[in-house]
C-alpha cells in the first residue's frame, strides 16, 4: 500500500467511525477538512459495522507510515471496539485513546486550589463558593450582545502578542465571534480554512469579563485556531492534518495548550493590567484586590475535578453523588451542577475530558519559553514527546 492509499483509507475510517459514533445527534468526533468527495461518499453509504471498523483499524496499524499516525489510529480502533460492545475500564480505554493513562487526582490537589482561590479573591465574608460566585457576578457582562466587539479587541491583542513573542502570523486573518445557543460548550474556536475562523460563544451562559483573555487565547491565539491554521500552513504536505479525530493524543496537547495560553501571553499580572486598562472601566468594574492570574491557575487545576467525576460516573454513582462532588470541589452552584450532570453521562467520548487537566499539567512543566509553544503550533507531537 502506498502512503497516499493509506492516507485515504485512514480518512475513510475516521469518517465512518465518526458517522457511527455521532449517529443523528448532530455532533461530531472528527474535525474534517479533507476531500469533500470522501465525506460525501461515506454519507451515502450504509453505516459501517463497528467490528468491521475495528478490523480495518487493525489493518492500518500494521502499515502505519509513522509512530504519530499509528498513535492516531489506536483511538479510532478503541472507539470502534467500544461501539461494538467492548467495555474496558475507563483508565485503560482512555490510555488507548489519549496516549497517556488518565488518573484520579487526589483531593489534596483541589484543597490547595481552594486555598489559592481563597487568597486570590477579594477579602469578603462567607464560604469560598459564595465569594467566588459574588466575584464572578461582579464581572458579568450585562448585555451579552456587546460580547463580539469585546472579543474582537481581545483577538487583536492576543494575535499581536502571539506574533511578537512566539511565531509570525499571516496578514489578513479574520477571526469573528458568533453568539450561539443550544450547545454544550461555553466557547469553541473553529478554523474554517484559509484565513477565516470563528469563536463561538454560548450566549445562554453568563459571561465573566475577567475570563475574556482566558477564553480568547484558549480558542484563538495561541490556542486552537492558531494551531489549526499554522499546522495546515507548516504541515501542508501531511494530509492527516485535515483529518483530526478528536479523541486522540494530539487533542490532549491542544487542550493543554489552550489552558496554558493566557499565562503564556500574559505572564504575571499582565492580563489583569490589560483588562483594567481596556475593558473594565467601560463597565464600571474597579480593581477589587483580586489576583486574576491565581484565579485562572486554580480554575485549571479544578479541571481535574471533572476527570474524577467522570470516573465516578463510570462506576455508576448516582446523580446526587456526582452533583455533591462537583459542588464541593468545583464550587459549582445548583444551576451549574444541573447543567454539568448531563455532560458526565458515560459515552464513547468520555476520555476526552481528561485531556484538559492532564494536558495542562504536562505542558506547564514542559513549556519553558516560546520555543516549546512554537513547536506545539507547528509540529506533530505526542504526549510522550513533551515529557519534562
Amino acid at each position: 500500500m502506498t502512503e497516499r492509499q493509506w492516507q485515504r483509507d485512514y480518512a475513510m475510517l475516521a469518517l465512518r467511525t465518526n458517522r457511527l459514533a455521532s449517529g443523528d445527534s448532530g455532533g461530531t468526533v472528527l474535525i474534517y477538512r479533507g476531500p469533500a468527495q470522501w465525506a460525501a461518499g461515506v454519507a451515502a453509504e450504509e453505516p459501517a459495522a463497528a467490528r468491521a471498523l475495528a478490523e480495518e483499524a487493525d489493518r492500518l496499524l500494521e502499515s502505519a507510515p509513522s509512530a504519530y499516525l499509528a498513535a492516531h489510529v489506536r483511538p479510532i480502533r478503541a472507539m470502534a471496539r467500544h461501539l461494538a460492545g467492548e467495555r474496558l475500564p475507563l483508565a485503560e480505554y482512555g490510555a488507548q485513546c489519549l496516549g497517556l493513562e488518565p488518573r484520579w487526582v487526589p483531593e489534596e490537589v483541589f484543597e490547595q486550589a481552594h486555598a489559592d482561590l481563597d487568597a486570590a479573591l477579594p477579602k469578603t465574608p462567607g464560604p469560598l463558593a459564595e465569594r467566588l460566585r459574588a466575584w464572578q457576578a461582579a464581572h458579568t457582562l450585562a448585555d451579552i450582545e456587546r460580547l463580539p466587539e469585546l472579543v474582537a479587541k481581545a483577538v487583536a491583542e492576543t494575535r499581536a502578542r502571539t506574533a511578537s513573542t512566539i511565531i509570525a502570523l499571516p496578514e489578513g486573518e479574520v477571526v469573528e465571534c458568533a453568539l450561539v445557543e443550544g450547545v454544550a460548550f461555553h466557547g469553541a474556536g473553529e478554523y474554517e480554512g484559509g484565513l477565516k475562523s470563528t469563536i463561538h460563544i454560548n450566549k445562554s451562559i453568563p459571561f465573566n469579563l475577567a475570563d475574556l483573555l482566558y477564553l480568547v487565547s484558549h480558542e484563538g491565539h495561541p490556542g486552537h485556531i492558531a494551531e489549526s491554521m499554522l499546522k495546515e500552513m507548516h504541515l501542508g504536505e501531511r494530509p492527516e492534518q485535515r483529518v483530526r479525530f478528536m479523541l486522540s493524543p494530539s487533542f490532549v496537547l491542544s487542550e493543554g495548550l489552550g489552558l496554558l495560553a493566557e499565562e503564556v501571553l500574559f505572564p504575571g499580572d499582565d492580563a489583569q493590567v490589560w483588562l483594567n486598562a481596556n475593558i473594565f472601566p467601560e463597565f464600571g468594574i474597579r480593581p477589587d484586590g483580586s489576583d486574576l492570574a491565581a484565579v485562572h491557575r486554580a480554575k485549571n487545576v479544578l479541571w481535574g475535578v471533572w476527570g474524577n467525576a467522570t470516573f465516578l460516573a463510570e462506576e455508576g454513582r448516582s446523580e446526587a453523588e456526582l452533583g455533591a462532588y462537583l459542588a464541593k470541589w468545583s464550587l459549582y452552584s445548583d444551576e451549574e451542577v444541573a447543567i454539568s450532570i448531563g455532560l458526565l453521562k458515560p459515552s464513547p467520548m468520555s476520555p476526552y475530558i481528561f485531556g484538559y487537566f492532564h494536558g495542562w499539567e504536562l505542558l506547564r512543566r514542559w513549556v519553558t519559553g516560546p520555543e516549546q509553544v512554537r513547536r506545539l503550533l507547528t509540529e506533530q507531537l505526542l504526549p510522550a514527546d513533551v515529557t519534562p
